[in-house]
Parts: structure tokens; C-alpha cells; sequence
């Protein structure tokens, strides 16, 4: 099964959506902020990182830059989870790297629908 990476410095959301992924039969790894990322990627292999953007240390759109910097995660598919709704956010964490956005609150179903295509 595939190692998904949850970054968010809220833990009951790092909770909601790990009971949401192991539920469907995947590996979760988590971390707290960008920085702890950083640590957990060099230490996992993950197939799959999904960030918020607002988070102390280092945001998430600061993190999917570094993680597009890095071999073992330069390909990785990396989705940002949020409640920003702006469009220059959008378009510049797809300029850092991201591969898509979900918004929150969380759609169970419509999370697993995209994780699947981004993992196909």
C-alpha cells in the first residue's frame, strides 16, 4: 500500500485524515510543519504528501518547493489541503510544485477519488 505523508500542525486534523486514509487501507506517516517534513521525508520513503499551507516554521507552499529540491521526493505527487480559497495562493504552490489542491472542510470520498488518480 502506499505511504501518504500528512503535514498540518492541527493534530485533530492529522487525526481526522489518518483515521479517513488507514480506514482505506493506507500507510500514514505524519508531521507537524514544513521543517518536520523535511525530517520525516528523509527518514520515509512516501508515495504521496498532503500539506496545509498554514503552518508555524515553515508553511506548505514554502515546503512542496523543498521537497521539488530534493531526489527522493522531487517526483512525488504533493496535494495541498486548505481553506484558502485565493487563486495567486493556487497558482503559486502549482509554480512551487504542487500536483492539485482539496479544499476543507474534507469530502471523505472526494478525498480518496483524488488521491487514487494522483497515485494511478
Amino acid at each position: 500500500m502506499p505511504t501518504i505523508l500528512i503535514v498540518d500542525d492541527s493534530p485533530s486534523m492529522r487525526k481526522l485524515i489518518t483515521d479517513i486514509l488507514e480506514q482505506a487501507g493506507h500507510v500514514v506517516v505524519q508531521a507537524t510543519d514544513g521543517e518536520d517534513a523535511l525530517a520525516v521525508v528523509d527518514q520515509n520513503d512516501v508515495d504521496l504528501v498532503i500539506t496545509d499551507v498554514h503552518m508555524p516554521n515553515m508553511d506548505g507552499i514554502t515546503l512542496v518547493g523543498k521537497l521539488r529540491e530534493l531526489q527522493n521526493t522531487r517526483l512525488t505527487p504533493i496535494l495541498i489541503l486548505t481553506t484558502e480559497l485565493d487563486d495567486a495562493r493556487k497558482k503559486e504552490a502549482k509554480a512551487n510544485g504542487a500536483t492539485g489542491w482539496m479544499n476543507k472542510p474534507i469530502d471523505p470520498d472526494r478525498m480518496l477519488t483524488t488521491i487514487a488518480r494522483v497515485l494511478e
